[in-house]
Parts: structure tokens; C-alpha cells; sequence
């Protein structure tokens, strides 16, 4: 049993399982008594207790410190099945075994609770390096779209001369940067609504194909510098689930493929469906990730290392998040040749009847 999981126990429980572990130890050592001298006992019952003080409270390591004592003089001292001890030497032995046994058990919860302490402060220090670096992110994520609203609108009401090219340039560059506005507030709602733990998918009718070409157009309003191509099984049916969580996940695979590849890069969507598993695939031959890195890929706020594009480091969690409220799991690999492949699978019902 895992020691986390044995700190979880509740009192009556770690009482109950130091009490039966030394008296099992006990047993064991009192069938060996013929090979095995009293005092070789003790060694091992110390450590029975050790192992107790390692895993359990403060209290039932004392109970279990007591009773250790108690049973190597009751069980194993000459003369056996009594309290009183003949020899000095013994006695002392005794006396020296329950000190061991109570300090030994004291100084180990001690330890324990230091390196407790440690740890919380470890993962406070996280916590704060963590936030910090998302504020950071999210400040340069909303700060340059507000400024080039702020600078596209200063201009328009500066100069009522401008040339109608300029004007829908600069209209065109607001529209651009509300659009990249919203994506991060959207993050942000998405990233609260998975937290909060009540993320529940409303399944509908879904033509795949159409949802798919959707996005896309969402996504090349924003004008990307790479080739998109889609590739479907024009026989896909028509499949129930949560339309708008599948956008989301599709635009925030499709928003880190465009974010993290070059131009002369080419992005590819693919969909198929296996019985009742609707199967998509984002792959792009891009530079990838570092495989040391994708352990983390998923996480909340994560942000490769040596990377200098902007991001909060919200959409994959936010892919992850939603796939598996839909009941479907995620998977990163290493595409063909290079790049990133992301394979998203959901179970799903199916209806060849088209709407």
C-alpha cells in the first residue's frame, strides 16, 4: 500500500493495522524462537516499528512502540510469559529498547513533518512562478490586441480623409485583433468551466464534414500563413455529440499548429469513423515537440522551454479538457517525417441519414 495512501487512513485504521503488524512480526519471530536469540528479536521488532513510524500518525507509532516492548519482555525474555526480568543486563536491555522504540518513532514523525513542510513550500514556490508566468502571458496576449484596437480606432477618428483602402485596412486590423480578443477571454471561460467540474456535453446531430470546413474558415479568416488541407471520408455519418466543444477542440489543435509552425509548413485535418468511434486527426510536418517535453503537453499553463512564441498555455489543456468530457482521449505523436500529430477519439452514436 502506497505511504500516501496510508497517511490517508483514519486514525482507528492506523491503529488497527500497527496493533496487527507487530503482533504478526511477533508470531513469525516467536516460531523461529529456536533459531533465532531474544535479543535478535528486539533488532527486529525495532524496525517493525520504524516501518510503523514511516507510515502512520504520531499516536499509533507510540501505541506501537508500547506494545513491542511489552511483547519482547512478555513473549521473548527469560523467564517468558511473565513481566518480571531476572537479569540486570535485561532489564536494562528493556528499559534501553522502549527509549529507542519511543524516540525512535518521535524523531521519525518529526522528519516526516519537516519534509512536509518542505514540500508545501516546494510546490507554494511552483504556484507562484506558475501564476506569475501566466499573468505575464496573458497580459501580452490581451495587451496587443487592445493596442492595435486602440490604434486602429485613434486613426480612423484622427483623419476623415482617409483613403477607403486604408479605412478597410484598418478596419480589417480592429476585426483582427476583437477576433484574437475573444479567443483568449474564450480560453479563459473554457479553462473555468472544466475546473469548476461541471462540464457536461449537450449531444446533438453533427454532420463532421461540415463542422470541420466550419472551423477552417474560422481559422483562415484570421488569414494563416500555412496550407490547411482537410481530408474526409465523404461516406462519414452523421454523429451525436457536443457540436461546440468539437469546434473548440478543432480550433485550439488548429490555433497551436498555425501558432507553432512556419509558413512553408502545411497543416492537414483528417476524420474517419470506426463503428462508433469518430476518429480526428491534426498533424502538421512542423518542428514538433521535444520528447522530453510532451509528458507535460496537456498541462494547464504549460509552455515549451525554448520557445519564443507568445501564448498563455491554455488551448491543449483546453483540447484535453473538453475531449474527455465528451468521453474520448487525446494522444500526441511524432507525425511522419516530422512535426506533431495529435489523433483525438470519441465514442459516438452514428446515422448514415443525412439532415
Amino acid at each position: 500500500m502506497p505511504r500516501q495512501v496510508l497517511h490517508k487512513l483514519d486514525q482507528r485504521k492506523q491503529y488497527a493495522y500497527s496493533v496487527l503488524l507487530v503482533l504478526s512480526v511477533a508470531l513469525v519471530c516467536y516460531a523461529l524462537t529456536p533459531y533465532v536469540g531474544y535479543r535478535v528479536v528486539a533488532f527486529i521488532l525495532l524496525v517493525t516499528v520504524s516501518i510503523i513510524a514511516v507510515s502512520f500518525e504520531i499516536f499509533p507509532v507510540l501505541l506501537a512502540a508500547a506494545l513491542s516492548a511489552f511483547i519482547w519482555d512478555f513473549f521473548f525474555i527469560p523467564p517468558h510469559f511473565t513481566i518480571h526480568v531476572d537479569s540486570t543486563e535485561d532489564a536494562i536491555l528493556l528499559i534501553m529498547y522502549f527509549i529507542i522504540a519511543m524516540v525512535n518513532a518521535v524523531l521519525t514523525y518529526k522528519i516526516r513533518q519537516v519534509e512536509k513542510l518542505a514540500r508545501l513550500r516546494e510546490e507554494k514556490a511552483k504556484a507562484v512562478k506558475l501564476y506569475n508566468t501566466f499573468l505575464n502571458s496573458l497580459s501580452h496576449e490581451l495587451k496587443t490586441p487592445i493596442a492595435a484596437i486602440i490604434g486602429a480606432t485613434d486613426n480612423l477618428l484622427a483623419d476623415e480623409q482617409l483613403a477607403e483602402e486604408t479605412k478597410r485596412q484598418l478596419v480589417g486590423e480592429i476585426a483582427k485583433a476583437s477576433f484574437r480578443l475573444n479567443q483568449q477571454v474564450e480560453n479563459l471561460l473554457n479553462m473555468s468551466r472544466i475546473e469548476s467540474g461541471f462540464l457536461k456535453p449537450r449531444k446533438d446531430w453533427c454532420d463532421i464534414e461540415e463542422t470541420v470546413y466550419e472551423v477552417v474558415r474560422r481559422l483562415e479568416e484570421n488569414k494563416p500563413l500555412q496550407k490547411i488541407t482537410i481530408s474526409i471520408n465523404p461516406q462519414l455519418p452523421l454523429c451525436k455529440l457536443d457540436k461546440a466543444m468539437l469546434e473548440t477542440v478543432l480550433y485550439n489543435l488548429l490555433m497551436n499548429a498555425v501558432r507553432y509552425t512556419e509558413a512553408e509548413n502545411k497543416i492537414e485535418v483528417m476524420a474517419a469513423c470506426h463503428a462508433d468511434l469518430l476518429e480526428l486527426v491534426v498533424e502538421d510536418n512542423g518542428p514538433g515537440f521535444p520528447e522530453e517535453e510532451l509528458p507535460y503537453i496537456f498541462r494547464k499553463f504549460y509552455r515549451l522551454k525554448d520557445t519564443n512564441k507568445s501564448g498563455t498555455g491554455l488551448g491543449l489543456s483546453i483540447v484535453k479538457g473538453f475531449t474527455e468530457a465528451m468521453g474520448g482521449s487525446v494522444e500526441l505523436t511524432a507525425a511522419t517525417g516530422a512535426g506533431a500529430r495529435f489523433t483525438i477519439r470519441i465514442p459516438v452514436e452514428t446515422s448514415e441519414i443525412k439532415m
